[in-house]
């Protein structure tokens, strides 16, 4: 089983940036789909950003395109998502997720493996 511990959230005003980072421990991700899902309260978890294995394919959700970035770093064994141009309507949980097969999924049931959360405000 692998854990995945997320940060860099936090607080950030409209326009700015944050980058969150995924560490994965108990074994590598290299050959895992990740991805990034974001839940508010009472509602479900919808993905934000998702990368191969090899980041040779990613998705993104459409409200993020041109703004965020999922990358990772197979060496480090973690997985980051770059947020520039932050709204308020960004403000939510953010969660790491692995995926149980190497491709790029938007599919929360594909994944098998979740981190704590990091919160995420932006501030207008």
């Amino acid at each position: 089983q692998v854990q995945l511990v997320e940060s860099g959230g936090g607080l950030a005003q409209a326009g700015g940036s944050l980058r969150l980072s995924c560490a994965a421990s108990g074994r590598t991700v290299s050959r895992t789909g990740m991805g990034w899902f974001r839940q508010a309260p009472g509602k479900e978890r919808e993905c934000v950003a998702a990368i191969s294995w090899n980041g040779g394919s990613t998705y993104y959700a459409d409200y993020v395109k041109g703004r965020f970035a999922i990358s990772r770093d197979n060496a480090k064994n973690t997985v980051y998502l770059q947020m520039n141009s932050l709204k308020p309507e960004d403000t939510d949980v953010y969660y790491c997720a692995a995926n149980r097969a190497p491709r790029a999924s938007s599919v929360s049931s594909d994944f098998g493996s979740w981190g704590q959360g990091t919160q995420v405000t932006v501030s207008s």
